[in-house]
């Protein structure tokens, strides 16, 4: 086995350690709140009708927990469909250049046809030279994964995944349900913590797992909260962690809210249009995940640094509709012909798409 072959072969097998050990953490917490607290202390205690209480509600959080936890770890992030990538011609020209700008003019070609809104920091077109494609906007290849990821927010290792278009929406859940589930626990558990603290109840074997599941519950809960208030903020504005601290470029410049369509349309795009499947861990996110709605595409750059900026942009997202196909539609108006940029008054189309 070659070398580089088996030092990812080990990566692969340390990145399940983190996932190991929140199941482990699971499933002692269920045992500790189950059997010890609710079937030895509550039952021992003749609380039967409190226990039957805390077992459905108990069971209920749990399962949502799992589910979404579940559902984030096995879902495969979505990458690039095959229209961004270079044809077999389009690949052999491009390697055999050596000037950037000529290879520049081969992307720019290839990406005419193409949804694409966005540049890199320096103008050029997003290439990944990795998985030899055209970056769709919001996408960013990953080292941990070895390829790139669509609307890519971060690799977390708690979940031995990429977060990003596929699965966004399934985090947020198991963010939510985990905070949940840390506080029904805490809270439930604290006056039987206090007991035990106290002496009040017989010091039984059930004491240590009553006492570490408070604080285990409360340690997560609190730690766990500020992750989740913000991806919360992340979604209300629509950007990624890597948005957030990168800001994506558009033919008028870097724009932090770019994609950002107003709070509503920004949480609807996560979560999608019907609000049944808003709390489950079902996938109905809206669009593809290769073209997004753009606050500030197609108006003309100078309308777009006037004082009332945000409220033309939210008019403008407002019309524009969620992409479901885009790719057989959609005209690339970064890098449409010169004779559109000349409507918008400018000379050099080019020059005044950024690239």
């Amino acid at each position: 086995m070659a070398p580089g072959r088996f030092w990812r072969c080990c990566q692969r097998c340390v990145g399940w350690v983190p996932v190991l050990f929140i199941a482990f953490v699971g499933a002692w917490s269920y045992y500790a709140y189950v059997v010890e607290l609710c079937v030895f202390t509550l039952s021992g205690n003749g609380e039967n009708g409190k226990a039957v209480v805390y077992l459905v509600a108990f069971h209920l959080f749990f399962v949502m927990f799992v589910w979404s936890y579940w559902m984030t770890i096995f879902t495969s992030p979505a990458s690039p469909s095959k229209e961004f990538y270079l044809s077999k011609s389009e690949r052999e020209h491009y390697e055999k250049e050596t000037s950037q700008e000529q290879q520049q003019e081969i992307l720019r070609r290839t990406a005419r046809d193409l949804p694409i809104y966005t540049t890199s920091g320096s103008r050029t077109i997003r290439y990944c030279e990795r998985c030899q494609l055209i970056k769709p906007d919001r996408a960013h290849h990953c080292s941990a994964c070895d390829t790139c990821i669509l609307k890519m927010d971060h690799h977390c290792p708690w979940v031995n995944n990429c977060v990003g278009f596929s699965n966004y929406k399934f985090f947020l859940l198991f963010l939510l349900y985990s905070l949940l589930y840390c506080l029904f626990v805490a809270t439930t558990v604290l006056q039987y913590f206090i007991k035990f603290w106290t002496n009040e109840l017989t010091d039984t074997h059930a004491k240590f797992h009553v006492l570490f599941l408070f604080f285990v519950s409360a340690m997560f809960f609190v730690s766990v909260l500020s992750l989740f208030s913000y991806h919360c903020w992340l979604v209300g504005k629509n950007k990624t962690t890597i948005e957030s601290f990168r800001a994506p470029t558009f033919s008028y410049g870097p724009d932090r809210n770019g994609f950002s369509l107003g709070c509503s349309k920004n949480w609807r795009q996560v979560f999608g249009n019907e609000k049944k499947y808003w709390l489950l861990p079902i996938f109905s996110s809206l669009g593809d995940g290769c073209s997004f709605p753009a606050r500030l595409v197609g108006v003309d750059p100078e309308q777009a640094s006037v004082p009332n900026q945000n409220e033309y942009a939210r008019s403008i997202g407002s019309n524009q509709p969620f992409p479901t196909k885009p790719l057989s539609e959609s005209k690339n108006r970064l890098l449409d012909s010169d004779s559109q940029w000349t409507e918008n008054g400018s000379e050099e189309g080019p020059v005044r798409s950024g690239l």
